[in-house]
């Protein structure tokens, strides 16, 4: 049914940036939030930035000032441009929607199958 593709996650040096992109594709009413979440070694799942179906954007703390968070609402996709990154950004990253399919259906959550990030130092 609704499918995420993520692409753009690579090897770059402390200082890069790297822009991660998710288009969603398949049966969508309606969009209720689009963002992502990262998850490092050793570490749980964390978000990274969500930007709602009327624009509100929230960051994590560690990504304020650095990462930015926009979408092209004709195409359902998301982007993520990463920049001054860190190693401690080396994670996978996983593109999220909440998303309503029908008309008549329940909100849902989908995701992607996460890009991975490396930043070496």
């Amino acid at each position: 049914q609704v499918q995420l593709v993520e692409s753009g996650g690579g090897l770059v040096q402390a200082g890069g940036s790297l822009r991660l992109s998710c288009a969603a594709s398949g049966s969508i009413f309606k969009i209720n939030v689009m963002g992502w979440y990262r998850q490092a070694p050793g570490k749980q799942r964390e978000l990274v930035a969500t930007i709602t179906g009327g624009g509100r954007i929230n960051y994590a703390d560690s990504v304020k000032g650095r990462f930015t968070i926009s979408r092209d609402n004709a195409k359902n996709t998301v982007y993520l441009q990463m920049n001054s990154l860190k190693p401690e950004d080396t994670a996978v990253y996983y593109c999220n929607l909440d998303a309503v399919p029908t008309a008549r259906g329940v909100p849902w959550v989908y995701w992607g199958q996460g890009t991975q990030v490396t930043v070496s130092s």
